[in-house]
């Protein structure tokens, strides 16, 4: 069995998935002691937290009480993350980074020894179709990230950025891409903070701007115009406290904040200051924007979906018999090599070869098929129709 638990922005807004993240871990934790998994993987972003489990045995979805919650077995669960690497289930349709987010749990899965062979399956699978999906449709056409709509959202108060003081909290991905797309804007300046301050200096230089280190942010606030966060942190990094001591009443009325990480990095209480906070929740509206723009795309997206997930399951099927054929060719191997060398000791005497490879021949077919022949019997004489009809099925031609 393969299910899929999760909460994403579908189900959810960031408050209810700061709630969430508790329950969902309980529940892994959960399935990990009562039941037997054989492979296991999560997927964590900033709009969705996923795991995917492979199981020996049933789960019972009505155990469980979560509302905010959206449970998948199966066929069901497969599909999801096909659709999920395409982009068709982001917040910004067709939004590349999910592609990558895909791969690297995989990769640690494999690394941390999770994941096993039907995930890895299963894993490759949906990376290949999310990149033959942008290959083949314009889902990603001028594609928007989180990255960019945050900055969208930021020129929403103030019609464009020119000449603005920008602080940019967290250097991982999301944090780069929100630098990348406040390149393009004529900025006063731009800072980087985060708690590698290589990597603050590294992301920094390729954007022309400067690094900070982590404990000089109250400094950054000060006269900064537009703060946004995407760190990893489990906590918020700028309190209430922290911002009203940090930053002038009156610069706080002009301040802008885009919190795009999950759990929130900034307290959403800073609005009581006169701080115009955005979080991810206020990304919706861009989305629905994205969505009407790539309908034709995410349509021409679906038909690659269904066609790859026929595959997909076919690939599942073969997983399954594998062991029984490796059993089977490793009875035959040994049927060969022992004939073989047989036939080599009578060969060194032997007058007529011919005759004693087609000895030799025959010998291996009866050996080959000597289990089969007497199972069959044994089903025949127990009037197992079944497995005569199975026979018929495997040995016809």
């Amino acid at each position: 069995m393969i299910l899929n638990i999760r909460v994403d922005h579908k189900t959810a807004n960031i408050s209810t998935m700061e709630r969430s993240a508790k329950k969902l871990d309980d529940i892994f934790e959960e399935i990990m002691e009562k039941h037997s998994v054989r492979e296991h993987i999560q997927i964590k972003t900033c709009n969705r937290t996923e795991f995917y489990f492979v199981l020996d045995d049933e789960w019972d979805v009505t155990t469980v009480d979560c509302p905010d919650f959206t449970f998948e077995t199966d066929d069901d669960a497969l599909k999801h993350l096909l659709r999920l690497a395409s982009g068709l289930e982001s917040m910004i349709i067709g939004e590349d980074q999910i592609l990558g987010q895909i791969g690297m749990a995989q990769k640690k899965g494999i690394k941390e020894g999770s994941c096993g062979k039907i995930l890895k399956t299963v894993f490759t699978k949906a990376v290949h179709v999310g990149r033959v999906v942008r290959q083949k449709t314009m889902i990603n056409e001028g594609s928007i990230s989180i990255g960019s709509a945050a900055v969208e959202l930021a020129e929403t108060v103030y019609g464009d950025l020119n000449f603005k003081k920008v602080l940019v909290i967290g250097a991982g991905k999301m944090g780069t891409l929100v630098a990348k797309a406040l390149v393009e804007k004529n900025l006063e300046a731009i800072v980087v903070a985060n708690r590698t301050h290589d990597r603050a200096v590294e992301l920094a230089r390729e954007l022309g701007g400067s690094a900070i280190r982590f404990d000089k942010l109250d400094e950054a606030l000060l006269d900064a115009d537009v703060v946004i966060s995407a760190t990893g942190a489990p906590h918020p990094i700028l309190s209430f406290e922290k911002v009203k001591n940090a930053v002038p009443p009156e610069n706080l009325k002009r301040m802008v904040m885009v919190d795009i990480a999950n759990p929130r990095d900034i307290d959403p209480h800073v609005v009581d200051l006169g701080v115009k906070l955005f979080n991810i929740d206020d990304l919706r509206e861009i989305a629905n924007k994205s969505k009407t723009m790539r309908r034709e795309a995410a349509c021409d997206a679906e038909k690659i979906v269904n066609s790859e997930f026929e595959l997909l399951k076919r690939s599942l099927k073969d997983l399954e018999i594998e062991p029984l054929i490796s059993n089977i060719m490793a009875d035959a191997e040994n049927i060969r090599v022992k004939d073989t060398q047989k036939a080599f000791r009578i060969l060194k005497n032997a007058k007529n070869n011919e005759k004693v490879v087609n000895d030799l021949t025959k010998v291996l077919v009866e050996h080959i098929f000597y289990d089969v022949i007497k199972n069959l019997k044994d089903a025949a004489e127990k009037d197992e129709k079944e497995v005569i009809e199975a026979a018929e099925t495997i040995f016809s031609h």
